[in-house]
């Protein structure tokens, strides 16, 4: 069979695709921020390609879990990955992966960037970030910097901040975002760099209060709230979601999930939602979700490495 045979045949594949479900692994637990994401966009995708896609949450081992199980699976389209933050800080923070996230992931689309936000505990008596950090520098020891765990993008935004500030707060780990809000609510933790979509209700209903977000612009769900960047230059922490597939995925498959999903996104209800959640959509080719992974991938290295945070 001559190469523009099996081209054709690669190109009939992606033609038809899909033609049975699809399965959509996350690697965390139902009802968190990167679930809800899956879920919004697979439930769009599912009626305009006719076959369900399918979310299978895998959690366990920080993410590793559920990016291991897509990158062994079959690369035909019908097993991908919700790409999320984990993805770029495990490359560096365990020691002992069996997978290059950047090497064994074919970048698909991506979706969306949502800021941290930078938010105290209503003892806290700063009301900016400047405030925060004298605060910080005259109290010792006695600042406790929570979040939902060890080398999570919450974690490592808190130890860029301190690294970018001179700073030094005692970080405590949470099980993820829910408890460590429950003790900042207590008065026990006095700052967190959370994801917006778990933290926003409590900053709108006034029992937290956001000194700042973590992206280099303000968000338009929180437009009175400055950037970290605005007193301390050069700082920018986020979360950058999309698509993976396994590395031999045919091009032509790749392409029509990054065509589908741009146009999802450009959707009028669907953008309303992700700025709901905190981002907005993020419309390009694969290739530019790729360096964008790279960028990130690099970028939380560095603060790994100036934390000296590990898993072994």
């Amino acid at each position: 069979m001559g190469i523009s045979a099996i081209a054709s045949m690669g190109s009939a594949a992606a033609l038809d695709y899909p033609t049975r479900p699809v399965r959509w692994v996350v690697g965390y637990p139902a009802g968190g921020a990167t679930d809800i994401l899956a879920r919004l966009i697979g439930q769009r995708l599912s009626e305009k390609l006719g076959q369900q896609f399918v979310i299978e949450n895998k959690p366990g081992a920080g993410n590793n879990i559920g990016t291991e199980a897509v990158i062994n699976a079959e690369p035909d389209g019908y097993t991908v990955l919700l790409v999320n933050p984990a993805n770029y800080i495990n490359a560096s923070l365990y020691t002992n992966l069996k997978f290059n996230f950047i090497r064994d992931i074919a970048p698909v689309a991506s979706f969306t960037r949502v800021p941290n936000v930078m938010t105290v505990a209503p003892s806290v008596p700063a009301k900016t970030v400047a405030e925060f950090i004298a605060y910080v520098k005259a109290n010792p020891g006695k600042v406790n910097m929570a979040s939902s765990g060890n080398g999570t993008s919450v974690h490592l935004s808190g130890e860029m901040f301190m690294a970018m500030s001179d700073t030094k707060m005692q970080h405590v780990p949470y099980r993820g975002a829910a408890p460590a809000i429950t003790d900042m609510l207590g008065g026990q933790v006095q700052v967190i760099f959370d994801n917006m979509p778990s933290i926003i209700q409590h900053i709108r209903a006034g029992s937290l209060r956001a000194l700042a977000v973590t992206t280099t612009a303000r968000s338009p769900q929180l437009p009175d709230v400055p950037t970290v960047a605005d007193t301390v230059p050069g700082y920018e922490a986020s979360a950058l979601f999309g698509m993976g597939a396994p590395k031999k995925t045919p091009p032509e498959i790749i392409e029509k999930l990054n065509r589908e999903i741009n146009a999802v996104l450009a959707e009028p209800e669907m953008k309303k939602r992700l700025i709901e959640l905190g981002g907005e959509p993020l419309i390009g080719p694969p290739d530019a979700f790729g360096a964008a992974i790279a960028a990130e991938t690099e970028k939380w290295e560095k603060v790994v490495k100036a934390s000296g945070a590990k898993v072994e």
